[in-house]
């Protein structure tokens, strides 16, 4: 019973070893993914985010489509409206904020 055990034991650390040994591949050949699953997260996420808000996507569509002949405008333009919607999604979550902003002062 002893010996079955030891070897049982011995078998147990060649595993580990060899365990730690695949990982260290693994994580080696997993290194070069990294930044291309970062972007295709990004991806993801903008996606998601223009599922969850179509009203900013169709606003930036009918701003291409009247001003089709300036591109440059209509993406400065769609920035602008872009960075106020963010700022206002920001501020309205704030408690204080939204209740001067959206209710008017008392």
């Amino acid at each position: 019973m002893n010996e079955r055990l030891l070897e049982v034991r011995q078998r147990r650390g060649e595993l580990l070893r060899t365990i730690s040994t695949q990982r260290e591949l693994l994580t080696e050949s997993a290194a070069s993914w990294r930044y291309p699953l970062s972007v295709l997260d990004k991806g993801w996420a903008v996606a998601r985010y223009m599922r969850s808000h179509p009203l900013p996507v169709a606003a930036v569509v009918a701003l291409v489509v009247i001003r089709r002949h300036s591109l440059a405008g209509a993406v400065k333009w769609g920035l602008v409206v872009w960075r106020g919607y963010r700022y206002l999604d920001a501020i309205k979550s704030v408690p204080t904020v939204r209740r001067t902003i959206f209710n008017g002062y008392k």
